[in-house]
């Protein structure tokens, strides 16, 4: 068979593998491109045809995904994470280092077609980093120049993935400090008998009783949003669904990677008990793309658990308590991890956050009542239908009950997962991680990821809970060789380029945050420019579409007061300073026209 021949058999395959189901449509295009290594647009038009939809808005969900390629990139493609951590492990450096070693550019791909480098996000390895996705399959760790300079080598000869040393695979748990989630040993049942033993309506009481809250972010009270997906009604035909949010793409946290490898039998009960609490029938975990190497080891999670009678039909041998668990594979998208972001890529469209109401507890997933919750909530969920509402509110505080798991990294000894009861202090948190015992003091700390909130030195004494500094799980610390400008740079950049371009005020209000911080950097700023920062933070924050967009200023805004001098070192000029040289941007157009007149100002960049 030709190379053609080929493709187009592979498309054949999984599309009817599939069934030709428009709700699969990004998984169909994730498994085609797996075998194919990007998306011509005569593969995109066999799957458009294969599904029933157009090329056009076939290629518009493809274009939303920055893991979809619509464009040739090499056999080996390699993303370097380029998380604010990364880059102080040396990240840039280690990139143009390899770029360079393979007569490259990020971007570009090797003449022979073997290999392309570039940029993404945090790939959720903050704690062992400089880290590098390979064709988004496997992640290299702790790279370093050695290691760059031997796989430029591997790369330039051909070497397949296999023969590279094992060693750079290496991805740890460093479970640093475990509680009563990390120590608990793998879950069989128990949490699902003892729900079957109670009923659905204790369960739902004690989930209640015990004061769990979303665990990412919001804090929504879990035991709330189950009773209103469990009061809503169901479409004829249809069903309730449960679905966990796997998608921790915010920048420094790690923590659910964790869990999944870890304790993916509490996560599955835990969906379990949601099922038998709200009737559902039907459950999905969204797994970030950039956990691709997770998947096949969680699918066998799942069979071992269909073997056992804890999924499927009958589970238990309850006859009509059928519930299954499908996984959905994300492409590359930080909004997706908004709920209806979500819940839209499930159904095989473009990540574009929903208009609520309804909210997805009414109508969510293909119309039906939706719960969503993450990796974190399900595990506590289920250690909860086990043990009961009771202990779980005896742990924490009285409004932010339970423990609460962290992933630490940056200027520390001991980056990696914490697990304390809520209610601990940030200083408790930086002593236990080493942070300052290279003898420079901690400058800030970032909790909660870049939405989150930035902690001046002065303020280590705050305590995490939703009383006072509320997190999603990440912390990033950064001592007083840091630049925090440049942090808060980093996160404008993360921001402008991960905004889905749904709404005016994130998609241009988030561009024109980074070209301004940039602007800055190139030495342009002055004290004009400080207003107009603060002015689009205002904006933001109050006229965004949905909750990413409103927080995609909040570091903006938490640097701008607490470490002010590192603006105004930028903001000395008393006039306008321009962000570009006009001068220069009409050069190409003055020689075009033949102008050779003083005017034309050729002299000064000819």
């Amino acid at each position: 068979m030709t190379a053609t021949e080929i493709r187009v058999a592979t498309v054949e395959r999984v599309v009817q593998r599939r069934g030709g189901r428009r709700d699969a449509l990004v998984q169909i295009l994730r498994e085609v491109q797996e075998h194919t290594g990007w998306l011509p647009r005569d593969v995109l038009a066999q799957v458009a045809a294969g599904v029933g939809l157009t090329p056009a808005v076939v290629e518009g969900v493809a274009s939303f995904y920055r893991f979809f390629h619509l464009r040739e990139v090499g056999r080996h493609h390699l993303l370097f994470s380029d998380n604010v951590t990364d880059r102080m492990a040396g990240s840039r450096h280690l990139a143009r280092t390899l770029c360079r070693r393979l007569g490259i550019a990020p971007g570009q791909r090797t003449a022979d077609g073997l290999a392309s480098v570039d940029f993404t996000s945090c790939i959720g390895l903050g704690d062992q980093g400089p880290a590098v996705l390979v064709n988004q399959q496997r992640a290299l760790t702790r790279l370093d120049e050695p290691r760059v300079v031997q796989l430029a080598d591997l790369l330039r000869s051909g070497a397949p993935m296999h023969d590279w040393p094992a060693e750079w695979f290496a991805i740890d748990d460093q479970i640093r400090r475990a509680d009563v989630l990390l120590s608990a040993p793998p879950m069989s049942g128990e949490a699902l008998h003892a729900t079957l033993a109670r009923g659905a309506d204790a369960t739902l009481d004690e989930i209640a009783g015990s004061k769990l809250r979303g665990r990412g972010g919001a804090g929504f009270a879990t035991g709330q949003k189950w009773r209103l997906a469990r009061a809503a009604p169901v479409p004829e035909g249809g069903t309730r669904v449960v679905v966990c949010n796997a998608d921790e793409g915010e920048p420094g946290t790690f923590k659910d990677r964790v869990l999944l490898t870890r304790h993916a039998e509490a996560v599955f009960e835990g969906m379990t008990v949601a099922a038998r609490v709200l009737g559902a029938r039907q459950g999905f975990v969204y797994l970030r793309g950039e956990y691709r190497y997770l998947l096949d080891g969680l699918r066998e999670v799942l069979a071992r658990r269909r073997a056992a009678g804890l999924l499927g039909h009958g589970i238990a041998g309850v006859e009509g308590f059928d519930f299954d668990i499908d996984i959905h594979l994300g492409a590359g998208a930080y909004v997706c991890g908004e709920e209806s972001s979500l819940i839209e890529s499930l159904e095989g469209k473009r990540g574009t956050p929903r208009i609520r109401p309804p909210f997805p507890v009414e109508r969510g997933y293909l119309g039906q009542p939706t719960v969503v919750n993450n990796v974190e909530t399900f595990a506590a969920a289920a250690h909860i239908a086990a043990r009961g509402g009771t202990w779980w509110a005896g742990i924490g505080t009285a409004l932010s009950t339970g423990t609460k798991l962290h992933s630490i990294s940056g200027d520390c000894a001991r980056p990696g997962v914490y697990e304390y009861p809520f209610g601990v202090t940030v200083e408790e948190i930086l002593h236990d991680c080493g942070a300052g015992s290279a003898g420079r003091p901690v400058q800030a700390v970032q909790v909660g990821g870049p939405s989150g909130v930035c902690l001046a030195a002065h303020e280590m004494g705050r305590r995490i809970g939703f009383e006072d500094v509320p997190t999603a799980g990440a912390l990033m610390v950064f001592d007083s060789s840091r630049d925090m400008f440049e942090v808060a740079r980093c996160f404008a950049h993360f921001f402008a380029h991960e905004s889905c371009g749904f709404c005016t005020p994130c998609r241009v209000g988030t561009e024109l945050v980074r070209r301004r911080m940039d602007k800055l950097a190139e030495g342009h700023g002055s004290m004009f420019d400080a207003a107009t920062l603060e002015g689009l933070e205002s904006l933001l924050h109050g006229t965004t579409h949905c909750g990413l967009g409103a927080s995609a200023t909040n570091v903006l805004r938490d640097t701008l007061v607490r470490f002010r001098p590192a603006y105004e070192r930028r903001l000395l000029a008393a006039d306008f300073q321009p962000g570009f040289d006009l001068d220069a941007e009409l050069e190409a157009a003055r020689r075009v026209t033949g102008r050779d007149d003083p005017g034309a100002h050729l002299e000064r960049h000819g």
